[in-house]
């Protein structure tokens, strides 16, 4: 070995570099040490940390490039930093929870520690360019959450390297040379996740790079317990392509293996940049100094044996060793970038502190001043006088502590009127719009391209206007969209050859090809985790929910990645992804579902829209494609058969989100409805009008947002009753409805009647049309209820029938 260089078949590195290196690994590792002590004595609520896993990270960012993603969870601060990403001082920040992107511009103090972020968006929220940055899609927290959408990161670059129309974006890709590194624990890999993910990248032969940390235990839990036989790499054996057949390469490397790691990662690399297949490296032999976490000591559940093999083979150490025994520093020169690495991470974490606790000492000060200063004018100067006391008396500044103090202080003045109490209202009112800026912005888009801010256009109709199925006016906008848009891609299981189950693709495949409409297996979940990464990447992606009821599929990474990532990134990422689904009144149990409650509380972030019918569909679409906000559209299973007019301005018409439509008008009650269910509500408004009710049907349209306008309101300040009626179970949407329109409207005062909900059965919908009649609402029901309302008030003229 020639001295201070070291030759492979794959790299060089000098005396310099190897150096770097381990000031990095100390580096790293003594802000783990130091975070966790910070948790421990109070600083930071919890902490969890990638000691252990320094010198693969280290290898792996010497093959990461601009434009290449990294997919992963929260052990991953060695190769952020390396990358140039985060500054311990930012590491710290977000330990600590500083709400400021200035301090964590990783997620503005909205997520734990190690939860790291690539800006991807300007002030405007407009996208900045991805390939001259290395990029960091933000990180998750629920185990294997984070692999879904690594498929979709690295499914685009096969989309930008075969598809030639995608090739002038170059703010998203260089002709899809770039790969997608995604990271996980060895016990997450039990997750479904994993497996969906690693099938669908070896199916789509997509360059992912996968990487395992392997350090025995998930928690407390060993391997054994885990995977079969012990090791996902042998689990995943029958993956492994061959000349003859495709597949992923699985590669096997020592975490403590600085020459084994450099080699292994440039050969996945290429293989991966290349060729584009999938691989997987199994770092085995991790080890993890703290243990899992700030929460608990791995001496509870790791043998003496087993934690003197950790101290042993820790892969620092064996670093160190490597450096010595070949020569490329003695041990003072190592001592001395040890010792360095405290000083560094140290004064990095000093400053962070400080910053952060400005920050909130700034407010406080403000605060107990005007506290201070009503005492000397209040009766009340001894309570007043503690609140400042307990507040001063607290270890840890935060934001709640003065706001808390302000609101009682407040509550103490309610009988008074001295002139002091004036500059306390105005500094709460101050600090409320602060601190929602801080802690619950940005859940949608705020850029110029939100789709709230696209105007409703009408669709055009001519005396020639033909006479349709619904699923032809679909059909036939999306061909227009697709002609017009080379970013418009639909993937799903049936959406390709077939044009999906309900024809809404019907030979669009043979026109757009198979790149931009594709089929997909049975995975629900990778799907949306195919969705979210083509969309992060520029693309403006469609994809399939076959029913609603299949949504539970994919749940968890519907919520947990999707419909937070622009609020748990402060808008530093946005993922604008179309999930189309359909759904109300088919066959029974698993084919007819509504459970709006469902993704209305959990979906927050998203956009629900929910059509009547499918040129409303249509429209939703345009408005969608137009703008920048993820979104799910239920389209009503039963009217794809139903007539509609086809009209003449396909792919333009659009439906403005959050504004309701009255269907018919009337004097004596108003029902709040949507989807499938208008049909029924409007049928049983004619059969009232023949009693002399006259009823007001609104369509919501969308869910979220909900009657921005507040149109509900001036319709009940009208006719002074209301129903809401959907066919979700009891409480669900119709719940969801009525406190939007009593709560948030203020509708109550307005009301002659009590307000009702009419929904239905606590139970999934039996089978037959018969199921359908007796397990959801029907028009029978909507006519009496309605009418026993109107009998409540008018019994002479509105009798009793049952």
């Amino acid at each position: 070995m020639i001295e201070n260089e070291l030759a492979t078949d794959f790299i060089a590195l000098t005396r310099q570099g190897i150096l770097n290196d381990y000031r990095l690994v100390c580096e790293s590792r003594q802000a783990s040490l130091l975070g966790r002590k910070d948790v421990m004595g109070g600083r930071a609520k919890f902490g969890i940390f990638g000691d252990g896993k320094e010198l693969a990270q280290v290898a792996m960012a010497k093959v990461f490039r601009q434009g290449d993603f990294r997919s992963g969870y929260y052990r991953d601060q060695t190769i952020v930093a390396a990358l140039g990403n985060l500054t311990w001082q930012h590491y710290f920040s977000q330990l600590y929870g500083h709400a400021d992107v200035a301090f964590d511009p990783h997620t503005a103090g909205r997520s734990m520690n190690n939860h790291y972020t690539t800006r991807f968006l300007d002030e405007n929220g407009l996208w900045k360019s991805q390939t001259d940055t290395y990029n960091h899609i933000n990180d998750l927290a629920p185990t294997a959450g984070q692999v879904p959408r690594s498929v979709g990161l690295a499914y685009a670059s096969k989309l930008y390297r075969q598809n030639e129309e995608l090739w002038s974006m170059t703010d998203f890709s260089h002709k899809g040379n770039e790969i997608t590194f995604s990271t996980i624990g060895d016990a997450s890999t039990s997750q479904g996740m994993f497996w969906e993910t690693m099938n669908a990248a070896g199916v789509l032969q997509v360059p992912l790079l996968m990487s395992v940390w392997d350090d025995g235990f998930g928690i407390s839990v060993p391997v054994e317990y885990q995977t079969t036989k012990g090791s996902i790499s042998k689990a995943l054996a029958g993956l492994q392509r061959h000349e003859d057949e495709n597949g992923i390469e699985i590669f096997t490397v020592k975490a403590w293996d600085y020459v084994g790691l450099l080699e292994t990662y440039r050969k996945a690399e290429e293989i991966c940049r290349r060729d584009h297949i999938p691989v997987l490296i199994h770092v085995q032999e991790v080890t993890q100094p703290q243990g899992h976490s700030s929460s608990g000591t791995h001496t509870r559940y790791k043998s003496a044996e087993r934690l003197s093999w950790e101290r042993e083979w820790d892969c620092n150490r064996k670093f160190k060793e490597w450096i010595l025994t070949n020569g490329y520093a003695n041990n003072d020169e190592l001592e001395e970038i040890e010792e360095q690495a405290k000083k560094v991470i140290r004064l990095q974490r000093n400053e962070a502190w400080k910053a952060y606790t400005e920050a909130i000492l700034k407010e406080q000060n403000e605060a107990l001043a005007l506290i201070q200063a009503a005492a000397q004018e209040s009766r009340f100067k001894t309570e007043l006088l503690q609140l400042v006391e307990d507040v001063q008396r607290e270890f840890v500044p935060l934001h709640r502590y003065n706001t808390t103090a302000v609101r009682k202080s407040l509550r103490t003045l309610r009988f008074e009127s001295i002139p002091s109490k004036q500059a306390l209202v105005d500094w709460l009112k101050k600090n409320t719009e602060i601190n929602h800026d801080r802690f619950s912005s940005y859940v949608y888009s705020q850029s110029p391209d939100s789709p709230l801010k696209v105007p409703a256009v009408a669709p055009e109709y001519n005396d020639k206007s033909p006479l349709v199925d619904g699923r032809e006016v679909i059909r036939a906008n999306f061909n227009t969209l697709f002609a017009n848009d080379p970013r418009i891609v639909a993937l799903g299981e049936d959406v390709g050859k077939i044009g999906d189950v309900n024809q809404g693709f019907a030979g669009l495949q043979e026109r757009f090809g198979e790149l931009r409409i594709t089929d997909t297996g049975i995975r629900e979940t990778t799907i949306i985790g195919q969705g979210i990464g083509l969309a992060i990447r520029g693309l403006k992606p469609i994809v399939e929910i076959q029913y609603f009821d299949y949504v539970f599929y994919a749940l968890a990474t519907l919520t947990d990645d999707l419909a937070s990532l622009h609020y748990r990134t402060k808008g530093g990422q946005k993922a604008p992804l179309i999930v189309r689904t359909r759904g109300h009144r088919l066959e029974g149990i698993w084919h007819s579902g509504s459970p709006m409650a469902t993704v209305i509380h959990s979906l927050r972030g998203l956009h629900v829209c929910v059509p009547r019918n499918l040129t409303q569909a249509a429209g939703m679409y345009n408005t969608l494609l137009r703008g920048d906000d993820p979104a799910l559209l239920v389209e009503p299973l039963n009217g794809y058969r139903l007539k509609e007019r086809m009209p003449d301005n396909l792919g333009e018409f659009c439906v403005s989100l959050g504004r309701i439509e009255v269907l018919r008008a009337g004097t004596d009650i108003t029902i709040v409805t949507y989807g499938s269910m208008c049909r029924i509500v409007m049928e049983a408004a004619e059969e009232l009008s023949q009693t002399g009710i006259s009823v007001e049907v609104i369509d919501v349209q969308t869910l979220l947002p909900f009657d921005l306008d507040h149109q509900i309101l001036a319709s009940i300040q009208k006719t002074n009753r209301v129903i809401f009626a959907d066919e979700d179970m009891p409480g669900g949407g119709t719940g969801y409805m009525m406190q939007q329109v009593l709560d948030e409207q203020g509708a109550y005062q307005w009301l002659d009647s009590a307000p009702r909900c009419v929904s239905a059965k606590p139970h999934r919908p039996a089978y037959s049309s018969d199921g359908d009649y007796f397990s959801k609402p029907n028009v029978e029901d909507i006519f009496e209820a309605v009418y026993a309302l109107i009998s409540e008030a008018a019994p002479d003229e509105y009798p009793s029938f049952c």
